[in-house]
C-alpha cells in the first residue's frame, strides 16, 4: 500500500512539471529598453494616471540604471506617484529614503514639500470624516505631522519656491489644531468638567495667539471661571475678550446657539 502510494505521488509530481514545462515563459517586454524609453513610458504612465504601472517601469528604470539622473528622477518620481495613488505609507518611505540617500540634491525642498502634502492629505481626510465621529474622540495627529513638515522645509529652504505654499498651508493647519482644541473645551464645559475646559481654552490661548479661534477660547475661559466661581479670573478674561473682541457675538443674550463648523477645506 505504502509502495503504491509513493507511486501515486511521484506520478502527480511528474505531470505536475510537465504541466508547467507545456506552459509559455513569461517574456518581460521591458528587459532590453533604454533609459530613456523607459522613463517615457513610465511618464506616459503617470500622465494617464495608472500610478501602479508607473511606479513599476520606474523601480526596473532605477534597478537596470542605478546610476545618473534618470535613477534620481526615478526615485522621485515613484514617491510621487505614491502620493498620488493614496499609498501615504509608501509615498513616505519612498520621501525619507531619498532625503537620506541625497540630503544635498538640487531638488531636496520638493521632497520636503512632499512630505508636508502626503501628511496634509491625510489631515484633509480626517476631517472629511469629523461628522461621522465626535472629534474629542480623535487625535489630529496627521495636522500636527504635516505643519511639522512644512516647516522643516521652510526652515530649511526659505527661498525655495515651495515655501510661500507651505507657509499658507501651515496658518491653514495652526487654525485648525487651535480650532479642534476649542472643540475639546467645549465639549468639556458642556459635560460640567469646567477647569479642564478653562485650561484647554487657556493653552489655546497661549499656543495659537493668532488664531481667529482664540475668541471663542476666551469665552469658553470666561463661563468656565464663572461656573467655578473664579471671580478675578472671569473679569480678567471678560476684559481681555471685550478689549481684543469688542464686537464679539459671543457676549450676545442669546450666546451661540450651535457649535461652528470649522472643518473647512483646503481650497
Amino acid at each position: 500500500m505504502q509502495k503504491k502510494l509513493s507511486l501515486v505521488v511521484a506520478s502527480v509530481v511528474l505531470l505536475g512539471m510537465s504541466a508547467c514545462s507545456l506552459l509559455p515563459e513569461k517574456v518581460d517586454e521591458t528587459k532590453n529598453w533604454s533609459v530613456t524609453k523607459l522613463y517615457s513610458e513610465a511618464r506616459e504612465e503617470m500622465a494617464g494616471q495608472h500610478y501602479e504601472a508607473a511606479i513599476g517601469l520606474f523601480q526596473k528604470l532605477e534597478a537596470n540604471y542605478p546610476f545618473g539622473n534618470y535613477a534620481l528622477q526615478a526615485q522621485m518620481e515613484i514617491a510621487y506617484a505614491y502620493y498620488k495613488s493614496g499609498d501615504q505609507a509608501q509615498a513616505l518611505a519612498a520621501v525619507e529614503r531619498f532625503i537620506k540617500l541625497h540630503p544635498n540634491h538640487a531638488n531636496v525642498d520638493y521632497m520636503y514639500y512632499l512630505r508636508g502634502l502626503i501628511s496634509f492629505n491625510d489631515q484633509i481626510s480626517f476631517l472629511n470624516f469629523l461628522y461621522e465621529q465626535d472629534p474629542t474622540e480623535r487625535d489630529p495627529k496627521a495636522t500636527r505631522e504635516a505643519f511639522a513638515a512644512f516647516k522643516q522645509l521652510v526652515d530649511k529652504f526659505p527661498n525655495s519656491k515651495y515655501t510661500p505654499d507651505a507657509l499658507a498651508r501651515m496658518n491653514y493647519l495652526i487654525d485648525a489644531m487651535a480650532k479642534y482644541e476649542v472643540h475639546v473645551a467645549r465639549y468639556y464645559y458642556r459635560r460640567g468638567a469646567y477647569l479642564a475646559a478653562a485650561n484647554r481654552a487657556q493653552g489655546t490661548v497661549k499656543d495659537f495667539s493668532q488664531s481667529p479661534a482664540i475668541e471663542e477660547a476666551l469665552f469658553i475661559m470666561y463661563r468656565s471661571y464663572d461656573k467655578l466661581g473664579l471671580t478675578d479670573l472671569r473679569d480678567d478674561t471678560l476684559r481681555v475678550l471685550t478689549k481684543n473682541y469688542p464686537q464679539t457675538a459671543f457676549l450676545s443674550p442669546e450666546g451661540v446657539k450651535k457649535e461652528r463648523r470649522w472643518w473647512n477645506f483646503w481650497q
